[in-house]
């Protein structure tokens, strides 16, 4: 009798099913092509994960079909997350505010996204994945660099990725062998008004730093007088807050010789707005009697001292506001009105002649009428004290003339109005009034971008748009400022404006036979530069930009 044994299969080794990235290969290879670039914040654990999530030998070919279906959108969004596009949180904060762009304004700006050059790149990219991978197993390469960047990361969050190697970790000296003992014990001294940079640039470190910036500029505030004397001396403050200007749009205009920027007497050269978007910078200068205050807490009730409008009410000046637009667009007005203590009407608009249409296809008026308006108003010709907060939007991303849906050109833009706030100020000091003129933007318009955000898109606050020229100008001076304006080179913001309005609130400025400049503009609080918006911060840290997305790490901005 044959005895027949009966045996199972041996089951093939799972590696036999192992059939490497296929077409992701290509998409891998345009991430490391964009990094090495500097246009991506990448993530290597993620995309690490991701990748053996798509190496994973799957036995079932239908279950390997499925895992390229679900990878689409995965590896869609993981590229995203990757990017310096705005994330879905901030997406979902301005979307209402999105949609009321025209159409052609979003046309214009999803161009601007398209690069033909990096598109050329790309093309080039492909052909060679496709030539390269008949005779080379591209996928092991792959792995291989991905692999190299997750171990390159492991030295800490401050190794840069981008060309040009890794960021100084130099101790700085300022402030001398005590700071350092002090940093060394766990605490941030502060030298003068900014806390000290000694500590190398982990994302520890950063936090820990913003952190102890915050908790100094919350000691800081102005201090005004309970009343003024009786020999003071009655003038009008004019507040002129300009959407969308900042030095580096300027230079890019070629505007920095206008002669505009000769008829200050003094000018900030480092001035930080501290936000990109309008209603966050409207209520920072309206608080501008306080020290810099986080994002967040622009949006809650603030100290009675903080409102520099509000200061001023207290001491006789009769408040007004101003706009060359209505105000409506994302609840600015309202903002202003319920953030910034501004609780007086705004000036009447009827009759005055609209010469550009806002993205939004509100009008916006002519600033030479506007102002005309406001030295005809009763309360200006009184000689009495006036504070006016005036709030400007011709410069701002995707204006156009009437009856054309092209952006009008932004450097025609801005020469109109130098010009318009040239020829007013000829016409203030032929009147005699005795008008303060404080100029400061709210922030730049991203004229030129940079690799973080295309032309236009302010989602970060890089140093580029928030770097706007601040300048002062007296009018109706008894002893007038004469020369080149003095320049303010040091770190300064919204405080520093205050300070100076609480040196001059007697008003003798204008009366005295020589004014003591240098005194004026001496010893001004200064202020490390510090933007932020609702999802991003930028901060300059030993001498270079820093940015974190969403709490996440610290990176460097890339240059």
């Amino acid at each position: 009798m044959t005895n027949h044994t009966t045996t199972s299969p041996t089951p093939s080794p799972l590696w036999q099913y192992w059939r490497g990235l296929s077409g992701w290969n290509f998409y891998f290879l345009v991430k490391f092509g964009l990094l090495w670039a500097g246009y991506l914040n990448f993530h290597p654990l993620l995309n690490l994960v991701f990748m053996a999530f798509l190496l994973m030998p799957l036995p079932n070919l239908r279950l390997h079909r499925l895992r390229h279906w679900v990878a689409l959108p995965v590896g869609f969004g993981l590229f995203w997350h990757d990017t310096w596009l705005p994330g879905l949180e901030s997406i979902m904060s301005q979307g209402s505010q999105v949609a009321g762009f025209s159409a052609s304004y979003l046309a214009d700006l999803a161009l601007r996204f398209i690069n033909w050059q990096m598109v050329g790149a790309l093309f080039v990219l492909l052909i060679a994945w496709l030539f390269l991978s008949q005779w080379i197993r591209v996928t092991v390469f792959v792995v291989a660099l991905m692999i190299w960047l997750n171990v390159l990361t492991l030295t800490g969050p401050a190794f840069s990725l981008w060309p040009g190697g890794q960021p100084t970790t130099t101790v700085t000296t300022t402030g001398g062998a005590a700071a350092a003992t002090v940093a060394a014990a766990g605490d941030t001294p502060v030298v003068g008004d900014i806390p000290a940079q000694t500590a190398p640039p982990t994302s520890e470190n950063l936090n820990a730093w913003l952190a102890s910036f915050y908790a100094s500029e919350e000691k800081r505030h102005s201090t005004f007088p309970t009343e003024l004397a009786a020999d003071s001396q009655p003038f009008d403050l004019l507040m002129i807050n300009i959407c969308s200007l900042s030095w580096a749009d300027i230079e890019a205009a070629g505007l920095m010789s206008h002669p505009l920027w000769s008829h200050f007497d003094m000018v900030f050269k480092h001035f930080n707005s501290a936000t990109a978007y309008s209603g966050p910078a409207a209520i920072r200068l309206l608080r501008a009697s306080c020290g810099q205050s986080s994002h967040k807490n622009l949006y809650q009730q603030a100290g009675a001292q903080c409102y520099l409008f509000d200061n001023l009410a207290k001491l006789g000046f009769t408040q007004q506001l101003m706009m060359d637009h209505n105000g409506e667009f994302g609840g600015f007005l309202k903002e202003i009105r319920d953030n910034g203590g501004v609780q007086v009407p705004l000036m009447n608009q009827t009759g005055l002649p609209p010469v550009l249409l806002s993205f939004d296809g509100s009008p916006i008026f002519d600033d030479t009428a506007v102002l005309n308006r406001w030295m005809e108003s009763e309360a200006t010709n009184q000689g009495k004290r006036t504070a006016t907060f005036y709030n400007l939007l011709p410069l701002h991303d995707g204006n156009h003339y009437p009856g054309d849906r092209k952006s009008a050109d932004y450097k025609l833009r801005a020469q109109k109005l130098f010009d318009e706030l040239d020829a007013f100020f000829t016409q203030l000091e032929k009147s005699g009034h005795k008008v303060m003129v404080v100029l400061v933007p709210e922030h730049g318009a991203a004229l030129q971008g940079d690799k973080m955000q295309v032309s236009g898109l302010r989602d970060i606050p890089s140093p580029s748009i928030t770097n706007v020229p601040a300048a002062i100008k007296f009018f109706g001076m008894k002893a007038p400022h004469q020369g080149a304006p003095l320049e303010i080179d040091q770190p300064s913001s919204f405080l520093a404006i205050s300070e100076i309005v609480t040196r001059v609130l007697d008003g003798k400025i204008f009366t005295q036979d020589s004014v003591n400049w240098q005194q004026l503009i001496g010893n001004l609080p200064q202020t490390a530069p510090v933007s932020e918006n609702a999802n991003a911060v930028v901060i300059q840290y030993q001498d270079k930009p820093y940015v974190r997305l969403n709490g996440g790490d610290w990176v460097p901005y890339p240059q």
